[in-house]
C-alpha cells in the first residue's frame, strides 16, 4: 500500500473508530445495566452537575490529558481527536437511541455496545495515531514510575469506579463483565485492523511504524 493510501486508511479508520467507541458507549448506557469505570464516573459527573453526559466526557478526558504533563506523556493526533471527538459521538448516541424496556433486550444492547466498542478500540489503536488520554495515563505512569501494568490500571479504575458510584453512576453487572471482557475482545480486534506500514514505490522500504500504547 502507498504512503498516500496508507494515510487515507489511518485518517478514516480513526475517524470511525472514534465514532463508534464513542456510540458503542451509548448503547452500554441505554442498557442500563451497568457501564465502563471511567463511564460510571462520567454518568456520576452529569447527574451531580446536570452537565450531559457526552461533554463531561470532554472535560474527562481533557482533565486526564492534563495529567500527562507530569509523567511527560507526549500525546499524539489520535489522542487530541479522542478527547474532542468520543464525547460527542456519545451525546450523539444517546439522542438518538430510545429507552430500552426489558432485560433481556437491555442485555444483548449491552452485548452489542462491548462487541462495537472492542472493534472501535481496534480501529482508532490501528490507525497508529496514539492513544486515549486514559490508557496513556496508565501507560505514562507505568514507565515513568514502574509496576506492573494491570496493577497501574486496576488503581486507576478502582479509583474512578468509586468516585463514580458515589456521584450516582451505573455501577451493575454490566461493568463486570466490561472489566472481564474487554481485554480479550480487543486483543483480537486490535492486530487485526492495525494498519501497516506504507511501502514507498521508489524505494519498497516500508516507512517505520510508530509505537501503539495498548492497555
Amino acid at each position: 500500500m502507498t504512503p498516500r493510501l496508507t494515510m487515507t486508511r489511518r485518517i478514516a479508520q480513526l475517524g470511525f473508530g472514534l465514532f463508534f467507541y464513542g456510540f458503542a458507549i451509548a448503547l452500554m448506557i441505554r442498557a442500563e445495566i451497568g457501564v465502563a469505570p471511567w463511564d460510571v464516573l462520567g454518568q456520576g459527573v452529569s447527574l451531580s452537575t446536570g452537565i450531559p453526559f457526552g461533554f463531561v466526557t470532554n472535560i474527562i478526558g481533557l482533565i486526564v490529558l492534563l495529567l500527562w504533563i507530569p509523567i511527560r506523556q507526549k500525546p499524539g493526533i489520535g489522542t487530541v481527536f479522542n478527547v474532542a471527538l468520543v464525547g460527542p459521538s456519545a451525546q450523539l448516541g444517546l439522542w438518538m437511541l430510545p429507552e430500552i424496556e426489558g432485560l433481556a433486550l437491555r442485555i444483548l444492547v449491552f452485548v452489542a455496545g462491548l462487541l462495537l466498542l472492542g472493534i472501535a478500540t481496534g480501529l482508532y489503536l490501528g490507525a497508529r495515531f496514539g492513544p486515549g488520554p486514559r490508557d496513556g495515563l496508565m501507560t505514562g505512569i507505568h514507565h515513568r514510575y514502574g509496576g506492573k501494568i494491570w496493577i497501574v490500571r486496576s488503581s486507576i479504575e478502582l479509583v474512578v469506579l468509586t468516585i463514580g458510584a458515589i456521584l450516582g453512576g451505573n455501577l451493575g453487572w454490566g461493568t463486570l463483565a466490561f472489566a472481564l471482557l474487554i481485554g480479550p475482545i480487543v486483543h483480537f480486534t486490535i492486530p487485526r485492523l492495525m494498519v501497516p506500514a506504507a511501502v514507498s514505490a521508489e524505494t519498497a522500504v516500508p516507512e517505520p511504524t510508530p509505537d501503539v500504547a495498548v492497555s
